[in-house]
């Protein structure tokens, strides 16, 4: 589903869902309340993307969450088809794809539902194809925007690049729903930035310093600090 224009494509997702059958991308040439993560307000310059994938998961909702991670692969795959290159994208814990250090895309879940059960998810995407936007309209120390324009020359539509990204999120979906998180996890490890080095994880209470050890079996981050080794459900990392 195209749009001309919507408020957030997740906003859109969780209007549609009651009605769909099947998963379905909705996507939006331009949007007019965009958002990322905590509500945090999302810059679309003309020509960047839009997207969310809504479906209605059946696996608990601690695995459902786990689609961040299936996400974040198909991104990475569907940039290495544009430009024919693996080697300047990398995948940042929780939720973003880098493009030679910078942030080039970002991914936000959201679902409904009550106890064992999700009812809808929406697997958000929003990717600078045509511009980033300015170092002051993102948080202080968060990791740098860049565009996939500007950054490797490679020019996209993002109905182009929904047309490579919906296949290559479907594979990786099979792969996820057939064999688990397991052969999820080990390729985006394999794609991830600053492991083995020292990172900050910081949590609505805490920052926690410590060096990017793994990520586990439940998609936690795993730290070696100065007081152990320590899993962190959920956090903003900075480097």
């Amino acid at each position: 589903m195209i749009l001309d224009q919507t408020d957030s494509t997740n906003a859109e997702a969780a209007r549609r869902a009651p009605g769909l059958t099947a998963p379905e991308w909705i996507l939006a040439r331009h949007q007019n309340a965009a958002r990322g993560r905590r509500g945090r307000p999302w810059a679309m310059p003309a020509g960047n993307f839009a997207a969310t994938l809504v479906m209605h998961p059946a696996e608990r909702p601690e695995i459902v969450a786990l689609r961040s991670f299936v996400a974040a692969l198909a991104l990475h795959d569907a940039f290495v088809a544009v430009t024919g290159r693996a080697e300047p994208f990398s995948v940042k814990w929780p939720n973003d794809v880098l493009l030679n250090g910078g942030k080039v895309a970002g991914i936000l879940l959201e679902s409904t539902g009550q106890g064992p059960r999700v009812s809808h998810l929406a697997i958000g995407i929003g990717i600078n194809l045509a511009a980033a936007p300015e170092a002051a309209q993102v948080e202080p120390g968060a990791t740098r925007p860049v565009s996939l324009i500007a950054e490797t020359g490679a020019r996209v539509t993002p109905e182009e690049f929904l047309d490579l990204l919906a296949p290559a999120y479907a594979a990786r979906e099979t792969l996820f729903t057939t064999q688990g998180f397991a052969p999820i996890r080990e390729a985006w490890l394999q794609r991830a930035a600053r492991i083995g080095e020292e990172i900050v994880a910081r949590t609505t209470h805490e920052s926690i310093p410590g060096t990017f050890e793994t990520v586990d079996a439940m998609g936690n981050l795993v730290l070696n600090t100065a007081k152990g080794r320590r899993a962190i459900p959920a956090a903003e990392v900075f480097f």
